[in-house]
């Protein structure tokens, strides 16, 4: 997975460029192809994006929870299939859909993240916050999804590399999960993740999983920096 900052940089570069349909086309004319470039900020999607980030989500909740007739799963289809065709004609590529480009949207507006909300500690030495697994990150019996679990982790220590090495992009070359207990779904765990070491462009970085005082899971993970050029 690719990281990177949210720096002041990248918002002042959003407000010179504006953020018109025109302008970020040729922003991903520029980038596209090319190194592993900044996320350009846009407001793209109006009001009502969150709403509609809120609703893929939900739809996902329900399609691994609902067990409903047969009509209501037919008409359910029908009315799905019905936004696809809606939204179809609108696909764009990375540079220019809004996903993961709504700064002012929790996850920036991403469905792909997995809920959650992080932040530096008081003392700046580590990155704290909550996760939210949902019913769609169901494996069995009540419990996430080891691979959603691996996402969390490839996010949140991703998110603590820049955030407390201040190195804007890198990748991670090495993800190690330790699953402790279940993990469950549908309640507000806690999270939080540090630096446990830096050489030269490697990043050596580790978090956890808790619910209160318990530790569900562990990981550690080396990010690398890329160079210049790098995508």
């Amino acid at each position: 997975m690719a990281t990177e900052s949210r720096s002041a940089g990248g918002t002042a570069r959003a407000k010179r460029r504006g953020t018109t349909r025109e302008s970020v086309g040729e922003y991903a004319a520029e980038h596209r192809g090319g190194d592993f470039s900044p996320t350009e900020p846009t407001a793209h999607g109006g009001p009502d994006y969150g709403r509609f980030v809120e609703a893929v989500r939900t739809l996902q909740d329900h399609a691994r929870a609902a067990d409903a007739p047969d009509d209501v799963i037919t008409q359910a289809a029908d009315l799905i299939e019905a936004a696809s065709k809606l939204l179809a004609p609108h696909d764009a590529d990375e540079w220019s859909s809004p996903s993961g480009r709504r700064m002012d949207l929790p996850n920036r507006g991403s469905v792909l993240s997995i809920p959650g909300d992080y932040h530096k500690t008081p003392d700046c030495e580590r990155v704290a916050g909550t996760v939210y697994f949902r019913r769609f990150h169901l494996g069995r019996n009540g419990a996430v999804h080891g691979g959603c679990i691996a996402q969390l982790f490839d996010s949140l220590l991703g998110y603590a590399t820049f955030r407390l090495t201040q190195s804007l992009y890198q990748r991670t070359a090495f993800l190690h999960v330790d699953y402790r207990k279940i993990v469950p779904i549908e309640k507000e765990l806690q999270v939080d993740a540090g630096v446990d070491g830096v050489d030269g462009r490697k990043m050596f970085i580790s978090g956890r999983v808790l619910d209160g005082d318990t530790v569900l899971a562990e990981a550690n993970a080396l990010f690398v920096k890329l160079k210049p050029g790098q995508p």
